[in-house]
């Protein structure tokens, strides 16, 4: 009897050992580690994934620990580790939720395109799945704008966290919830003339960096329309190239002539829609725009605009503009 006390004493001591050594003895992970647990994976898949990424010694350990703890629910996600942690530190993030969030910064002016790059960049997936879902779930601004064409002009610049759970409908719903929110704030939100502010506001955003300068260029631009006149907004052109998959880094004489209905050089009126994604200044701008006579306008090569109500006095800016360069160089 003595014996058989001593060896289940032994074993009761040696697995005491073992689970200190696998459960409560930290691990230095050899690099940061990045691990992915995907919805609906079991706590077992959860744990042996966490072994043979390295983050715990023992998926045993691990599976002990959850069901001495009360088998709570591990939240999906990604999970980063650097920092030495044991499988009760790591089982108390994972029911924390404490997932590793990626950071998506979408400046003002950005189009649909840079901003799949931005994705693709912070590790969120191909830039490709993102543009399929600008261009194909409309279905998100149904009540905003039923005449989108993609997500354009909606994708509202900000600093974004995600995850890489987050699939890229997911991202562009957020970005879209946020246009809702700021439109809201300014009194957008509801406007008959949506598509129109909108994309008004896009081109604004792309002339001009200045805020005290975004009312007089949309000023110029519904002045020109009011006229029939082409709006000749060079980001429009670009705009027209990129859809088109033509862009190359500048435009050209054949991009003037191109036959895209994004171009306004060529077709009057505004575009078929957003040629980016403006921010609250420039869609405020587009709301209220300066009541000038003003027709042209032109950089001053000093990060502004000048502006001009006849040729004559465009022509006069224009050259301005050139002295200004050639100055310069």
């Amino acid at each position: 009897m003595r014996t058989l006390f001593t060896l289940v004493l032994v074993v009761v001591l040696a697995l005491a050992i073992w689970f200190a050594w696998a459960a409560l003895l930290p691990l230095q992970p050899a690099q940061p580690t990045f691990v992915l647990l995907r919805p609906g994976w079991t706590t077992r898949h959860i744990a042996r994934d966490l072994q043979q990424q390295g983050v715990i010694r023992s998926s045993a350990a691990f599976l002990m620990v959850q069901y001495v703890k009360g088998l709570y629910t591990l939240k999906a996600g990604e999970y980063k580790f650097d920092q030495p942690a044991n499988a009760l530190d790591v089982w108390s993030r994972l029911v924390r939720g404490d997932v590793y969030a990626r950071t998506v910064v979408v400046p003002e002016g950005f189009n649909m395109y840079d901003i799949a790059a931005a994705v693709e960049q912070a590790g969120l997936g191909p830039a490709s799945d993102f543009l399929t879902a600008a261009r194909s779930d409309i279905f998100l601004l149904r009540n905003l704008d039923p005449d989108a064409k993609s997500l354009e002009g909606y994708l509202f610049p900000d600093t974004y966290q995600f995850t890489r759970i987050d699939s890229a409908h997911d991202i562009a719903a957020a970005m879209v919830h946020r246009f809702r929110q700021e439109a809201q704030k300014i009194g957008l939100l509801g406007n008959a003339d949506m598509h129109r502010v909108v994309t008004m506001a896009s081109i604004v955003e792309k002339e001009t960096a200045d805020p005290k300068e975004r009312s007089l260029v949309a000023g110029v631009y519904y002045n020109r329309l009011a006229r029939n006149m082409a709006l000749a907004a060079d980001p429009s052109v670009i705009y027209a190239a990129l859809l088109a998959g033509r862009y190359r880094g500048t435009i050209y004489a054949s991009d003037l002539q191109f036959d895209s209905p994004y171009n306004t050089y060529k077709f009057p009126g505004l575009p078929p829609g957003p040629i980016a994604n403006p921010g609250v200044a420039s869609l405020q701008a587009a709301m209220h725009p300066a009541h000038t006579e003003f027709l042209y306008f032109v950089s001053d090569n000093n990060g502004h605009h000048r502006f001009a109500r006849d040729l004559q006095e465009h022509a006069r800016n224009v050259a301005a503009y050139r002295r200004s360069v050639a100055a310069a160089q």
